[in-house]
């Protein structure tokens, strides 16, 4: 259930989110992008094509970098930023698909790789403050804060060590979502779909 204080929180914490300078740079970013894109020929199949990859690549600044501060959790907030990093690596080498598909204001993007530029320091700055302290165990490993292995235990999760090796399907099962409304999964079922 939603509380009236809980729309005001949101609100302020957006708002929080819009002041910071790397969402700034990045609302920078995005406009000069979009007036770019406003340049290419109607008649230009190949760059009205490419105009939503770059069209997307701009909005993902933003909209990952809402998406880490939404969250503490560095592992969800390290995810965020490398594709927040992907996305700004991929605005800065558009130039050349710009002046392989013969746009006659290619140069214009040149503007777009020194806000990346300036974008790229601002992000430095903010993806060091994250809390390493605070984190899931990434299970995949790439976003573990340093020392911290996919394979440690974390007390919060349900490990194959708490699994009873010897239990049925329909044991573990019972205990996990333990209802007893359902029909229990059936050895002669399984030997019907193999």
């Amino acid at each position: 259930m939603f509380h009236d204080n809980d729309f005001e929180d949101y609100t302020t914490r957006h708002q929080e989110i819009k002041n910071m300078p790397l969402y700034k740079k990045a609302s920078e970013i995005i406009e000069l992008v979009r007036q770019i894109c406003d340049l290419f020929p109607e008649d230009n199949k190949k760059l009205n094509i490419f105009k939503p990859d770059i069209l997307r690549d701009a909005y993902t600044l933003q909209a990952k970098i809402t998406g880490a501060e939404a969250t503490g959790l560095y592992d969800i907030r390290m995810e965020n930023a490398t594709l927040i990093r992907m996305a700004a690596k991929n605005l800065h080498t558009h130039i050349h698909t710009l002046r392989i598909y013969k746009f006659e204001h290619a140069e214009y993007f040149r503007l777009v790789r020194q806000l990346i530029e300036e974008f790229r320091i601002l992000f430095i700055e903010w993806v060091a403050g994250f809390d390493k302290n605070n984190y899931i165990i990434d299970r995949w490993g790439l976003f573990n804060p340093e020392g911290v292995s996919p394979f440690d235990e974390d007390q919060e999760e349900l490990s194959t060590s708490d699994i009873n090796k010897n239990k049925t399907f329909n044991e573990l099962y019972s205990v996990l979502f333990d209802d007893d409304d359902e029909d229990d999964f059936d050895e002669e079922d399984e030997e019907d779909d193999f």
